[in-house]
């Protein structure tokens, strides 16, 4: 039986009964629940100690407006205090979509001083760090990775240049690939550059794929197309390459 490893899923947004049909699928050996906000990361805690299949990461999405500096303090606090309960830091970044709508109305330094924190927290946790970080936004990211000297990190769902490709895999880090691979070329082009040990799998759902699953919900079992297509495109078998990403993401996240 190939199993899977969704390496970042929102479970927190699902109904109960998704996450209890995820529970039962047989090939599904693990999700990395990512949080948004407190709120998130309280939910995806219960979830996490409800089901074994269920690692939780704690974190403060960035596409959303920067909270007070008292909220901050509270998530600081909780996330620290509930630290074992966590597989990683996450999802955490820069809000790349909401200042491509009006740049000059939504201050970048905010949120690189935020991600430093995560950094910090990440690194004094010696937890992997998950990001949500694309195009120019991955260049500052990387510049404050390697200012701490902190490079266990994953750049979910990554868009980006080939030179801030070629940095990310000189520095180590991971990505992860969704189905968009059989849909969309620049995702098979990363692919096709970017080594098969560091690279993982994701849904990133519920968010809505587009493609030949544009009408479909967006649950973990839709990997087993990724690995298929990224098997032809790495021209290796399906059960070493399914193999070879659980190696992967077990290692990374020490699962």
């Amino acid at each position: 039986m190939n199993q899977i490893i969704d390496a970042h899923i929102h479970l927190d947004q699902y109904s109960n009964d998704d996450i209890i049909q995820f529970a039962r699928e047989d090939t599904l050996l693990a999700a990395i629940s990512v949080s948004t906000d407190l709120d998130s990361c309280i939910t995806t805690k219960k979830w996490s100690q409800t089901f074994d299949f269920i690692k939780a990461a704690y974190g403060y999405h960035p596409e959303q407006p920067i909270p007070s500096d008292t909220y901050l303090s509270n998530l600081f606090t909780w996330i620290y205090t509930n630290k074992d309960s966590m597989t990683a830091v996450g999802e955490v970044g820069l809000p790349y979509y909401r200042r491509k709508m009006d740049p000059s109305a939504i201050p970048l330094e905010p949120y690189i001083e935020l991600l430093e924190q995560f950094i910090l927290l990440a690194k004094k946790l010696d937890k992997p760090l998950i990001l949500h970080s694309v195009y120019d936004d991955a260049d500052i990211a990387i510049h404050l990775l390697e200012k701490h000297s902190f490079s266990k990190v994953h750049f979910h769902w990554f868009k980006g240049s080939t030179k801030t490709t070629e940095q990310m895999i000189t520095n180590g880090y991971y990505i992860s690939l969704t189905p968009d691979l059989l849909y969309k070329e620049k995702t098979r082009q990363l692919a096709s550059r970017f080594p098969i040990d560091h690279i993982m799998v994701e849904t990133d759902g519920p968010w809505q794929l587009e493609g030949p699953f544009l009408h479909q919900k967006n649950v973990p079992t839709l990997i087993h197309h990724t690995i298929h297509t990224l098997s032809a495109l790495k021209k290796n078998n399906v059960p070493t390459m399914y193999s070879q990403l659980l190696i992967n993401t077990k290692n990374f996240y020490s699962i």
